[in-house]
């Protein structure tokens, strides 16, 4: 098990062999440690989540919250390239854009209208982000046990679980912000490699000109990374808030790989060097985003898509009416998050979300209960906010580059929905912080286990912290299992029921 930190910055000052040895520990992929069965570690996980999210996948019968806007949309789409008001037998009004529709609807074409038909989409994007997760972690720690015990978080966590196995927009979106950092870290780890083989090759990072840079090359990941991007902006417009950090990892990541070869102004040649790329980023999201809408953009009778002579005044005109809409939503909401700090109310599970009710017997006693409650799994919660602060000290004592990562994708997730404090808000918005919260539990425990740059760990400590971290999955789990009932909407005697509302009327 490793978790490297990255090592103090110092130029190298010559092509010696000691020299390359420091810079070829500070660009070597962590990931290049990685036993070789490390695929199947991870898809054993991955199974695991497969099977979990698959199993019975139909029940609870019907609609169950969101899914009666959601699944009816994603069949229409797919019969008329647009929405369709039922009840109204018209054009239908939405005001989120129609690629996480289209997913839903493929699984309709596969299973049928029906509930397992609606909610495959979502269960195979949940059990695949479960997978790409863990090989994320694996190759950010250069651990499979790390990663692995990562990815059996995400499989073991309520709210994950729930989303997986429910028509709603949100795994998609937490699935395509995942995958385009996952392509970012990719792009890092292939960019720094990049360097490495220059200067083994016997360049000079500290000279000038185009002969102290590695030869030109696409950056393919980068390039996906923006793809991915786009494909979360056509699911939700809040996926926009994610752009910002991706160009800071970015420009960051290039910064850091020319100050650990030597370049001598690595801030401004990152700038020269890569800000061409950022900025082809730009139509590569928008044309991503905008082939989003073909069905509306190529069918007549689309809401609006008469408004004007020309598609794209009608389409511009859609958007300024949806996001009106959205900035005036404030309509109470039974389980909408309350107050200026409702991403701290997530974080503490303060006010969870019932997708489904039912109190007919079916139990075996006189009182029964079953419902689908969004509610991530406590321990693995409520351990969040301390995983956060520990990322934040071991992060700024081994200036890790992880930790960094870590908190900027989190902080992106969660601290723009503080600047709506009278927006109507669910707890399922922090669905795409739940991979970054988890990977700061792992970062926290990864460095308790290991040794800061430069100094040594006792194996006593290694074991007590490995086997402490063993225990805290397996409890997870066990957590998980308790909940179960509540995550499927198992009927369950009330009593039995009611004991799992741990804080009262807040879960209620």
């Amino acid at each position: 098990m490793t978790q490297t930190a990255t090592a103090p910055q110092q130029a190298p000052t010559s092509t010696e062999p000691h020299v390359l040895s420091v810079v070829r520990r500070r660009l070597l992929p962590l990931e290049q440690r990685l036993d070789p069965y490390a695929w199947l570690a991870a898809l054993a996980v991955t199974f695991l989540a497969g099977v979990l999210r698959l199993y019975n996948l139909a029940r609870p019968p019907g609609k169950i919250f969101d899914e009666t806007y959601y699944a009816t949309d994603a069949h229409w789409l797919w019969e008329k390239g647009f929405e369709w008001d039922e009840k109204n037998n018209t054009a239908g009004y939405v005001v989120h854009p129609p690629l996480g529709k289209w997913i839903i609807g493929l699984g309709e074409q596969v299973l049928g209208y029906n509930e397992a038909g609606w909610r495959l989409a979502a269960a195979v994007f949940g059990t695949v982000s479960v997978l790409m997760f863990t090989r994320i972690a694996m190759r950010m720690f250069g651990s499979v046990v790390l990663g692995c015990a990562a990815g059996l978080l995400m499989a073991f966590d309520g709210m994950h679980f729930v989303l997986s196995r429910t028509a709603l927009l949100d795994m998609f979106l937490m699935f395509f912000i995942l995958a385009a950092f996952g392509a970012l870290v990719l792009d890092r780890d292939q960019r720094r490699l990049r360097w490495l083989r220059f200067v083994e090759a016997g360049g000079d990072p500290a000279g000038r000109g185009r002969g102290s840079r590695p030869a030109f090359a696409v950056p393919w990941w980068r390039l996906l990374a923006a793809v991915m991007l786009g494909c979360a902006l056509g699911v939700k417009w809040s996926a926009l808030a994610f752009a910002p950090v991706f160009v800071l990892l970015v420009m960051w990541w290039e910064v850091g790989a020319r100050r650990a070869v030597g370049v001598r102004h690595p801030i401004r040649d990152a700038i020269l060097d890569e800000g061409g790329w950022v900025l082809a980023a730009i139509p590569i999201v928008l044309g991503v985003y905008l082939a989003t809408w073909s069905g509306w953009i190529l069918n007549e009778g689309g809401y609006y898509r008469d408004w004007s002579d020309n598609w794209f005044s009608s389409l511009k005109h859609y958007h300024e009416e949806a996001l009106k809409f959205h900035e005036g939503l404030s309509s109470e909401h039974t389980y909408q998050s309350v107050g200026h700090w409702a991403p701290i109310q997530w974080l503490l599970l303060g006010r969870p979300v019932a997708f489904y009710w039912s109190g007919d017997p079916g139990c075996g006693v006189e009182q029964c209960a079953a419902e689908v409650l969004l509610l991530g799994t406590p321990l693995l919660w409520w351990s969040f906010l301390p995983a956060i602060g520990a990322t934040i000290w071991f992060g700024i004592a081994r200036r890790d580059w992880r930790a960094g990562a870590i908190l900027a994708m989190t902080a992106f997730a969660l601290v723009p929905w503080f600047f709506f404090p009278n927006r109507t808000m669910f707890y399922f918005y922090a669905l795409p912080a739940e991979p970054f919260l988890i990977l700061a539990v792992v970062f926290a425990f990864g460095a308790i286990m290991t040794a800061a740059p430069g100094k040594t760990i006792s194996e006593n400590r290694q074991l007590i912290g490995s086997v402490v971290f063993g225990a805290f999955v397996l409890l997870v789990v066990i957590n998980f299992a308790l909940f179960y009932p509540i995550y499927v909407g198992q009927s369950i005697p009330y009593v039995d029921w009611n004991k799992r509302m741990i804080l009262g009327n807040l879960w209620i």
